[in-house]
């Protein structure tokens, strides 16, 4: 079983991204019900037996330490996107043939 450690920053994640060379990042997106309550986004990072965890939400139109847009349905409803976080990791990490995953299809 591998360890699992928690980064509370994305910087500091981004820097561990790069410093082992990820192939893969997983992400998970969290919704309450109703989701007009709580947006969620957790992102891990499986590298040499360990995996590496890194956690956000939403304040208002954007998550809080990412910047990602949170959009709104018609209802009221807040939601994040797939291809707005992939778009987000493949700019941010610059890794060529990072696979980037959603935990419900991996």
């Amino acid at each position: 079983m591998p360890n699992t450690f928690r980064v509370k920053t994305w910087r500091g994640f981004k820097e561990l991204a790069l410093e082992k060379n990820a192939k893969t990042v997983i992400y998970i997106i969290a919704q309450s019900i109703p989701a007009g309550n709580y947006t969620g986004l957790k992102l891990i990072l499986p590298v040499e037996g360990a995996q590496s965890i890194f956690t956000d939400t939403a304040k208002g139109d954007y998550m809080r330490r990412t910047g990602i847009p949170v959009h709104t349905d018609r209802k009221g409803n807040h939601f994040l996107t797939d291809d707005d976080v992939k778009s987000f990791l493949r700019t941010e990490l610059q890794i060529k043939d990072l696979k980037i995953l959603s935990y419900w299809t991996a």
